[in-house]
């Protein structure tokens, strides 16, 4: 109490790339679904608000329309590993070509998930859009594809992607590019150690919404266990569940260097298209930086001595290593 907080600071880095604030649009598929703007509405939100937009591979929108459409804003690129190593090479490539600045390789989905609104519905994209990232119906999950009765995302992902892939391949990913490169998708400090000692620079803490495994742990809950298995050696982020500016501050103060925010985007874009999604960026950013004022806190780095509990407990990494000897306080979550 009774600290100055009249001036907050709520920029960071990601990846070496500045942005206004540790929030980020995360990877979210085939948004002209929820918009005709689609992809193309949320890139030019993020460059409103001087922050950065994971791109899925499986956009309504291509690689090359979202960075003209967003030539300003920072652009990572989410990616899958195909069965057909060219395609995964040729998607890496455009997004060099294209100024993006990190590759998000997704790693927990080597099969779809039950997902059982989309089997009822058997899930297809409607007949005027298509994954503009792929030049043949096959690949672009065309509704012109019979799949059956089953969900036609769980068919195309069996059918597309490689359920083979293993640490050997993120090494050829490795050499395949220079860009940054961060694992998608773990929730364990064992992979987070593999991940660091095969080359990546950074972990995306995420369970994919929850849509592909039920019942593994919240991403907040392993967070610390991430943070503690790295060891500093790469930046980690985290996505699920950030609904609100104290879901952030927490993330932050687990060790978190950044947050991704998918389902609300959608939200917003689908009621408003580019301002809804601007006016969902700005309300978190208000409510974090309310939520840093209330702790009294000016930096994201002053978060770290921030003591907190989540649903699981103590978070073990700051109790037993990380405030040694440190002075801490209290914030119960």
């Amino acid at each position: 109490m009774l600290r100055n907080v009249a001036e907050i600071d709520l920029s960071t880095s990601v990846l070496g790339q500045k942005v206004s604030m540790p929030i980020c649009v995360g990877a979210t598929a085939m948004q002209c679904m929820a918009h005709v703007d689609g992809e193309l509405a949320t890139v030019r939100a993020c460059r409103s608000l001087g922050t950065g937009m994971l791109l899925s591979s499986w956009a309504t929108s291509s690689i090359e329309e979202v960075a003209e459409a967003g030539p300003e804003a920072l652009r990572w690129l989410q990616l899958y590993i195909y069965k057909d190593r060219e395609v995964t090479k040729q998607l890496v490539r455009r997004a060099e070509w294209m100024g993006y600045k990190a590759i998000f390789v997704t790693v927990d989905t080597p099969y779809l998930g039950n997902r059982f609104d989309d089997v009822r519905n058997r899930f297809k994209l409607p007949p005027q859009l298509r994954m503009k990232n792929f030049e043949t119906n096959d690949l672009a999950f065309s509704p012109k594809e019979n799949f059956g009765d089953n969900s036609g995302l769980a068919a195309y992902v069996a059918k597309a992607i490689d359920p083979s892939i293993s640490w050997e391949d993120i090494k050829w990913l490795r050499r395949l590019t220079s860009l940054p490169i961060v694992a998608k998708g773990i929730l364990r400090g064992d992979d987070a150690r593999e991940a660091v000692k095969h080359g990546l620079d950074g972990i995306l803490v995420s369970n994919h919404g929850g849509r592909q495994l039920d019942g593994v742990p919240a991403t907040i809950d392993v967070l610390p266990e991430i943070v503690e298995a790295v060891e500093g050696k790469v930046e980690v982020f985290l996505d699920g569940g950030v609904r609100k500016g104290t879901d952030i501050l927490k993330a932050l103060a687990l060790g978190a260097k950044a947050v991704f925010v998918g389902r609300p985007i959608i939200w917003g874009l689908a009621l408003q298209g580019e301002k809804g999604v601007q006016d969902v960026l700005e309300i978190l950013k208000e409510e974090f930086w309310l939520a840093m004022a209330l702790s009294g806190k000016t930096w994201y780095s002053h978060l770290q001595l921030l003591f907190f509990w989540v649903s699981l407990g103590q978070a073990p990494w700051w109790r037993e290593v990380n405030l040694k000897g440190k002075r801490m306080e209290s914030f119960g979550v």
